[in-house]
């Protein structure tokens, strides 16, 4: 049998997974079925990146450098900008020039919490998820060696890899660690109801913590919104039905076909798959379709619109939503209505509980996070100053 080898990043997400799960006697809510509400500490940071100022700053620029990516247009920042919640404000995120991408584009604040990333957890740490981002078809489209031949010739970048990592040219392995140390400080953890669980009963209004009752009790939301994190990073199947843009939008339709292939689907999945079939690309298992990571509520009410295929502009919308059990105000529902979870079913909510719902949720959102866009570093000059002043005196 082949062992799995297990790198510092790896492991640290292990110890992640058990820190967050929050599964001791101290942590249950009071139903006694899932960890309890917490505060949210300091996020983990893997032993073979650990963080430093410089190495911050260099991800920083490599956040919002285009040049990380196939035709220097498309980086991090092109879908997770900092005035749409550090994601994109749209059903479906951008995507590379001349495609769209097929999910919603997820926040990066927080993001340093979570043993996987992305919707159907399919990278194991903030490095993975850099790499695969930059170089996705449908996002980045980048090739490492052109990357790494781009960084090559901004004296900037070589002063700051060999600052930082001691190398003598900037390495692609090195970005995404750089990266991943400027998203792992992008943390909030001062939110109202931190503040509230912390003892500052002040914290929340009324209404909110009238929210707090319900999201604890009668709405169930704690089922998979639990703990520090505010998710199980578990991945359910709860109803969300297929994005109609599918269905109307041709690039979409190349994409998700695209995507289909790309993930492995079955020659009969391909040809009638009609929606995401989510975490069934990674285990292959059909009670698996249409399961997605429950997605934390912290920052939310800066990252609309919601769900993985981004089908709720509203948070009125997503309670209404899990109000009707699992159904759009039209009655549809997932596409795998078999494998949509017993949690989900009628909460029968009045308008002023639905009121007090969403001011718990928003409660979740503390100041909004904003810094400003570092000017980018240039490419070497084709000519020296002496050159170029000796070809001004020739003219």
């Amino acid at each position: 049998m082949k062992l799995k080898k297990y790198t510092p990043t790896l492991v640290a997400a292990a110890i992640a997974t058990v820190l967050l799960a929050g599964f001791s006697a101290t942590t249950i809510s009071a139903e006694g079925s899932a960890p309890a509400l917490a505060p949210l500490g300091d996020p983990p940071i893997p032993p073979d990146n650990l963080q430093t100022p410089e190495k911050i700053e260099l991800g920083k620029l490599l956040f919002f450098d285009p040049r990380i990516g196939g035709d220097a247009s498309t980086g991090c920042s092109t879908c997770h900008e900092p005035d749409q919640g550090w994601a994109w404000a749209e059903d479906f995120s951008r995507g590379y020039p001349g495609t769209v991408h097929w999910r919603n584009s997820q926040t990066i604040i927080n993001s340093a919490y979570f043993p996987r990333q992305f919707w159907a957890g399919s990278a194991s740490s903030n490095e993975k998820q850099a790499k695969s981002a930059a170089k996705g078809g449908v996002a980045g489209n980048g090739e490492d060696d052109i990357m790494e031949a781009r960084l090559a010739l901004i004296p900037e970048y070589r002063k700051r890899f060999k600052e930082v990592f001691g190398t003598e040219w900037p390495l692609i392995f090195d970005v995404w660690h750089a990266i991943s140390a400027f998203e792992r400080s992008l943390v909030q953890k001062d939110t109202p109801v931190d503040k509230y669980l912390q003892g500052d009963k002040s914290a929340l209004s009324e209404e909110a913590v009238r929210g707090k009752a319900l999201f604890e009790g009668k709405a169930g939301c704690i089922q998979c919104h639990n703990g520090a994190l505010t998710s199980d990073t578990d991945y359910h199947n709860v109803g969300v039905p297929p994005n109609i843009r599918w269905e109307e939008d041709g690039l979409a339709q190349i994409t998700f076909r695209f995507e289909q292939y790309a993930k492995g689907q079955t020659e009969e999945g391909y040809r009638s798959a009609k929606s995401d079939w989510g975490f069934y690309y990674r285990s292959k298992n059909k009670w698996d379709r249409g399961k997605f990571r429950t997605a934390p509520l912290r920052y939310i009410a800066y990252t609309a619109p919601y769900m993985h295929n981004g089908v709720f502009y509203t948070l009125e919308e997503v309670i209404d939503f899990y109000d009707r059990g699992g159904f759009d105000e039209e009655g549809r529902t997932t596409a795998f209505p078999e494998n949509k979870s017993p949690l989900i079913k009628p909460l029968g909510l009045s308008d002023e509980e639905k009121a007090d719902l969403i001011a718990f949720l928003e409660a979740y959102s503390g100041e909004e996070i904003m810094i400003e866009k570092p000017e980018l570093p240039e490419y070497a000059p084709l000519f020296t100053k002496a050159e170029l002043e000796a070809a001004q005196e020739a003219k």
